[in-house]
């Protein structure tokens, strides 16, 4: 069980960042972590990948775009609620170590997942420059908190409303032609995104690593609903992701598996604001 602390709206009725005590987790929990939660007892059970966590106090920090029916429930929930099942941490944590310069990029809501690791980078003495995008400026996640953990934070979105105007991968590939010592790049966000952050990077002979958000249910290795196809090896990404060396992945597979349950997914939004399903 884990009690709601805080809860803020980084984008209204679209992406919520909430604040869960969860001392036995918060702990544990390392960058690249997730975990895995259920509402009730007839809920389902969704991951969701640790934005940030504080031992001392015991809480872990969690982001979620409202984008289905748990979500959306999630979203009904308020300071001083409980969530029913909290698991975790989960997933093999990012390995972190100092050598130099790494390029943390994020898109979307990966950008709050992406902080975690970035903090974990800062803290062991490596450069961090953080580059994010959003479709425009009001749709932009993290830039302060990012700010206080990076060297450098490097912003674009598609409107042109703050930074550079046009892809996150744009602003991306004009660093790295200007400084040659980027050691490890970092990707998470839409698999579109992690892609080309991919093949953009791997002409410069960097490492780059993603974080799949392939579909879960018990995110312990059991169910196989998350496999991957990474070097042309099925893996699980719930215990041996969720990172992967980008160049390895079958982003083409794990697009069409990521649709396997869209119209159930649909069906049960719809029996929900219906107000006929939990």
């Amino acid at each position: 069980m884990g009690i709601i602390i805080q809860k803020r709206a980084l984008i209204p009725k679209r992406v919520t960042e909430m604040t869960v005590k969860a001392p036995v987790i918060a702990s544990k929990a390392r960058p690249g972590n997730f975990v895995v939660m259920r509402l009730h007892m007839k809920g389902e059970r969704i991951p969701l990948t640790i934005a940030d966590a504080d031992p001392e106090k015991g809480h872990i920090v969690i982001v979620y775009l409202v984008m289905g029916k748990t979500t959306a429930l999630l979203d009904t929930m308020n300071e001083g609620d409980a969530i029913l099942d909290i698991c975790g941490p989960l997933g093999r944590p990012t390995r972190i170590e100092k050598k130099g310069t790494v390029a943390c990029v994020g898109g979307g809501t990966g950008i709050a997942a992406l902080h975690h690791i970035a903090k974990g980078n800062f803290q062991v003495g490596n450069k961090v420059v953080s580059v994010i995008g959003a479709r425009s400026k009001d749709l932009l996640l993290f830039k302060p908190e990012l700010e206080k953990i990076s060297h450098q934070v490097l912003v674009s979105t598609d409107d042109g409303s703050l930074g550079h105007k046009g892809l996150v991968t744009e602003v991306l590939k004009e660093y790295l032609e200007r400084d040659p010592e980027v050691k490890e790049g970092i990707g998470v966000g839409p698999v579109p995104m992690m892609r080309a952050v991919a093949e953009v990077a791997q002409p410069f002979g960097i490492r780059t690593l993603v974080s799949l958000n392939s579909i879960m249910v018990d995110g312990i290795g059991m169910c196989g609903s998350c496999r991957v196809n990474v070097g042309g090896e099925i893996r699980f990404a719930c215990v041996e992701g969720p990172e992967f060396e980008a160049s390895q992945v079958d982003f083409d597979e794990l697009m069409m598996r990521l649709q396997a349950f869209r119209s159930q997914e649909k069906k049960s939004m719809e029996l929900f604001e219906k107000k006929e399903l939990l």
